[in-house]
This record gives C-alpha cells, sequence and structure tokens, in this order.
C-alpha cells in the first residue's frame, strides 16, 4: 500500500469521479485510475462500482473513506502544528445546525480572529448532523439535545421551552395558550423524522394519551415557518429560535417540561483539529 494510492482512493470517493480527482491532483485521469486499480488489486478488495454514468462506493470502500479521512486530518494536524506560528489561520470550518439561530453571534467573533477561513454552514436535523459529524463530513454541530452521544463534547448554550406557533388567520378564538388535546383538533406541520422537537412532542402525545399526527412533514425549520404562515396548520419550535414575524402568533404549551437544550457538539477524538479549537475558543 502506497501514499499516492491511498491520496488517489480519497480524492476519487471524496469528489465522486476519477475525472474530477485527477484535475484536483494535477494528474491524468489513466494515472489515477492505476493508482486505485493497483490498489484493489494488492488487496484483492473493490471499493468502486464502475458504470457509466457514475462511480460509488462499495461497503469496503466506504469504509476506507471514513479512514483516509481520518488519516488525512492527521496530516492536516501536522502541518499545522509546525506552521501555527508563522501563518494565519486558514481552511474550511464545516458546521451543520439544527438552526442557525444560535450561531450568528458566534460567527461573526470567529469571522473577526480568522478571516481567511472559509465557514460553510448547514442545516440538518439531530439525526443529520450526528451523523455528518461522525462520517468526518463536518467539524462542528449545533443541536437540541444535552446527551447526543459519548463519543461528543459538548458545550451547553442554554435551554428554553417548545412553543406552538399558527398563523393569525387559523385561530379562531386566537388565544396565548392551547393543551395537547387541543392540538390535536388542528392539522399539524411537523419537521422530518430525526427532529428532537417533534420526538418530544410525539412522546408527550402518547404520555397523555393523544393522537398527533402531522398533516404535513416538512424539512427544516425556514420551510415549517413558510408553511405555517400560509395558514395551512400549528407548527413547533424551541421559543428562543422563533423570532418576530408579524404573520404568526406564539402559543405557549401546557407542558412546562418540553424545553429544547441547545448544544455546540464535535468528536472528541478531533478535539485537536485546530479549526474547532479555534472556534470553540470564541
Amino acid at each position: 500500500m502506497r501514499y499516492s494510492q491511498i491520496r488517489a482512493f480519497h480524492y476519487v470517493a471524496i469528489s465522486g469521479g476519477f475525472s474530477r480527482a485527477a484535475e484536483a491532483l494535477s494528474l491524468t485521469q489513466p494515472a489515477v485510475s492505476e493508482q486505485v486499480r493497483k490498489l484493489e488489486g494488492d488487496h484483492d478488495v473493490l471499493l468502486f462500482n464502475r458504470d457509466r454514468k457514475q462511480v460509488t462506493l462499495t461497503p469496503a470502500g466506504e469504509r476506507l473513506l471514513l479512514a483516509t479521512k481520518q488519516f488525512f486530518e492527521v496530516e492536516q494536524q501536522i502541518s499545522d502544528v509546525l506552521s501555527e506560528n508563522r501563518a494565519a489561520l486558514d481552511g474550511t470550518l464545516r458546521i451543520i445546525a439544527d438552526s442557525a439561530f444560535h450561531l450568528t453571534h458566534r460567527l461573526k467573533a470567529f469571522r473577526s480572529k480568522h478571516p481567511k477561513v472559509l465557514v460553510s454552514v448547514q442545516t440538518g436535523n439531530t439525526a443529520d448532523i450526528l451523523t455528518a459529524l461522525r462520517n468526518y463530513d463536518a467539524e462542528i454541530g449545533l443541536v437540541g439535545s444535552l446527551n447526543p452521544g459519548p463519543d461528543m463534547e459538548i458545550t451547553n448554550l442554554g435551554t428554553s421551552p417548545i412553543v406552538a406557533f399558527a398563523s393569525r388567520d387559523l385561530l379562531k378564538n386566537p388565544t396565548n395558550k392551547i393543551t395537547i388535546k387541543e392540538l390535536s383538533q388542528y392539522p399539524l406541520v411537523f419537521r422530518e423524522k430525526g427532529s428532537k422537537t417533534r420526538q418530544k412532542l410525539e412522546e408527550e402525545g402518547l404520555r397523555q394519551r393523544v393522537e398527533l399526527k402531522p398533516a404535513f412533514e416538512v424539512e427544516g425549520r425556514e420551510a415549517v415557518q413558510e408553511i405555517v404562515a400560509a395558514g395551512v396548520g400549528i407548527g413547533f419550535v424551541s421559543e428562543a429560535e422563533l423570532g418576530r414575524d408579524e404573520r404568526l402568533i406564539k402559543l405557549q404549551l401546557d407542558c412546562p417540561q418540553l424545553t429544547m437544550s441547545e448544544s455546540l457538539i464535535h468528536l472528541k477524538q478531533r478535539s485537536d483539529v485546530l479549526l474547532i479549537r479555534a472556534f470553540m475558543a470564541c
């Protein structure tokens, strides 16, 4: 096994094709193909499914990709240590969050200290975030949970109650409170499965023996807000993330125990990654 073979495999896997990998490595496509072929042949393993339109990883290739992500990250850490005292921090910091609300002032502080770093922000539910972090597809996560797993380093950002919200046109007799039983009489707009907010609401419905069945299942908090604003149902969010929207009214739930905790997380085994350390220092 040679470094050049592992590097060729890694770039084909992350770029999704041999030609794009060759471009990234400043090599010819036949040269990259030959490196991968030798790696597979020397170890009697198939790493890619090849067809005319696309290249996909086999199960063995998926396992190797996670290992190469870790391998090249260690290589980057070595480079960071050697250059830490003579160069400004650069690179790309990938953040995946259930909501950008808790990130805004932290991103501003980070940007002011490290202007050369490209910050990539994606959104997802708790399940998406944990998967991305464990697959080395993101460095920092923001989740609505205090217990994302023993493999995560956790910074608690605080807790706020879960509230319902609706358009002013939906409720015949607007009020600032609503019960779980009353919710079952309206169309409900839920996040996709994997959402911690949805999970807690469904568990409370089961506890009270009230079926909370979604009329709409929507991916992303912003999309939920727009659908609710159109007057088709009631949505749910932590109070801290509701924001101000004149189209919407907030409804307090009769369940004070329904709260959301927001936490910044990253893999414990990646605590020495320079970009992660720099962000957490902010």
